[in-house]
């Protein structure tokens, strides 16, 4: 149990410093004047560093043990923090934020490749209810931080750096907590199955989502030094990626439900933690930013309580894993087309309510799965699948939603009125994973920040707020189509289990036979 609520802390230390980067956008985006893309992009990396730490870290748990990862994580930890500090003028910001995120990160996800199996291995029999009790620690550090951003923030007018450092406490009740404990090994790495034993369920098409991810990462990155270049650098190390997986397992294609699986954990990742990344940010827009704090507290308070109400949930409604999570999908769509009409405070609460419920038991159901049906793979599905999630959090939920606001409120501005949009648009076009087709300009963040914080506003800042608005309730709708996209695949999912018995959890020895 000591092992469970360490667990539990270190993915609070991460909570806590996800939801204050998220109440302190706006302060980024009027000291440097970013644009809505580049802070999705900073926030990106504050995923995509997870699934270098997660995959890396779960690949090698099992043969290095769990506690030098712990200190690996701690450390990082640390360095991030004075990394992301770094940040003092327009011009060095972006990078020093974008690193130091990417490294709190990584410090993350290599705690979850810690926490997710050791959890996994602690409660083989009830998997699905103790690994929600595990990340109920997400949302709790979420209101925690959304909590002392508000006090710090809105009423003391602490500064952001400030802000940033609370994440360190929990971090170092984490690293107490971890210390001196005897850790157990996976049911995998116990009966002595080798590493190329527990990627082969993975096989080419597992890999072939993680490396097109991590394409996607490389070539991001690549724009720095390689700007014309930086797509096929990108797709070139995926592909060498996938080669060397294929190599490894002897080009073991894998298993097709795994692939699946993997698949539709990417959209977990788009929808939950990339609409996370922006819900404060975009109510705060559509309402007060005291507002938008108390309604991503609500939202985060919900999840917290209902991630200790799994198992009698499933066990109340006769659900299985598979059917609780079509439940989710269906509910969370419906929670987002919602949130998109929102035009009063207790709209907003019924709304993102119901959008909290859908999505409470996404993340935390599919790593059970994984455990249930894969347990031959020890932690390396279940921390590929972490990795996932968060790289396609990092590089298309954070950074599609940034640039769906930007192309959104830029439309409604010049559909409004063309000179004022001439006038407000930025200077540089926003796109989605680097296609130049999808190029749109939005709003200058320096000037949009001046309109919303005018007192007195002229008659061209209310419309240029007002549009703002209008493209914050598209972006909403138009994420509502991904929990939309998930809930036909979960239940075709559901059909095949029922076609082959129902869902059951599996032994090792019996995934061999």
């Amino acid at each position: 149990m000591r092992l469970l609520w360490a667990g539990f802390m270190a993915i609070l230390a991460a909570g806590v410093g996800f939801a204050i980067r998220g109440g302190i956008f706006d302060n980024w985006g009027k000291e440097y004047g970013f644009t809505a893309s580049q802070l999705g992009a900073i926030g990106g990396a504050g995923f995509s560093g997870f699934c270098f730490g997660i995959i890396i870290g779960g690949v090698i748990v099992d043969k290095i043990g769990y506690g030098k990862l712990v200190a690996v994580a701690l450390l990082c930890h640390i360095l991030s923090a004075f990394v992301t500090f770094g940040a003092s003028t327009p011009e060095n910001a972006y990078n020093f934020l974008f690193w130091g995120m990417f490294i709190f990160a990584y410090a993350n996800g290599t705690l979850e490749a810690v926490a997710n199996p050791l959890v996994a291995t602690l409660f083989p029999e009830n998997r699905t209810h103790y690994l929600n009790i595990l990340h109920a620690s997400w949302p709790a550090g979420m209101v925690l931080g959304s909590v002392a951003g508000w006090v710090l923030d809105d009423n003391l007018q602490i500064g952001w750096k400030t802000q940033l450092a609370l994440y360190l406490v929990p971090t170092a009740l984490y690293a107490i907590m971890f210390m001196g404990q005897k850790f157990p090994k996976s049911e995998a790495a116990a009966k002595g199955a080798s590493f190329v034993e527990m990627l082969k369920p993975v096989g080419i098409l597992g890999a072939l989502v993680a490396c097109y991810l991590l394409a996607l990462f490389f070539g991001d990155i690549s724009k720095a030094f390689a700007p014309d270049n930086a797509a096929t650098i990108g797709y070139a190390i995926g592909g060498v990626l996938l080669i060397a997986v294929g190599l490894i397992t002897r080009f073991s294609l894998g298993s097709f439900l795994l692939f699946v699986l993997f698949v539709t954990h990417a959209l977990v990742g788009a929808v939950e933690l990339g609409t996370d990344g922006w819900i404060q940010n975009i109510t705060g827009n559509l309402f007060t930013s005291e507002q938008g704090k108390y309604l991503f507290m609500w939202t985060s308070a919900i999840m917290f309580g209902l991630r200790f109400c799994a198992h009698w949930i499933e066990s109340t409604l006769k659900l299985s894993p598979i059917g609780l999570l079509v439940v989710c999908a269906v509910i969370a769509c419906i929670g987002l087309n919602l949130a998109s009409t929102m035009e009063t405070f207790t709209m907003a609460l019924v709304a993102l309510g119901v959008y909290a419920i859908g999505k409470t038991f996404f993340w935390p159901t599919m790593l059970a799965v994984i455990g249930d049906r894969f347990p031959q793979t020890g932690a390396v599905a279940m921390s590929i699948m972490g990795g996932i999630g968060m790289l396609s959090a990092g590089l298309i939920g954070g950074p599609g939603l940034g640039y769906c606001k930007d192309r959104f409120a830029g439309e409604e501005l010049k559909k409004a009125d063309a000179a004022i949009y001439q006038e407000y648009q930025a200077a540089k076009p926003s796109t989605f994973l680097n296609i130049p087709a999808t190029a749109a300009h939005g709003l200058d963040g320096k000037k949009l920040g001046e309109a919303k914080d005018a007192k007195e506003k002229t008659p061209a800042q209310k419309t240029v707020v007002s549009a703002d608005q209008r493209g914050d309730r598209a972006t909403l709708k138009a994420d509502s189509f991904i929990p939309a996209t998930m809930a036909a695949i979960y239940l075709i999912l559901l059909l095949f289990f029922k076609s082959i018995g129902g869902y059951k959890v599996i032994k090792i020895d019996e995934a061999a036979a």
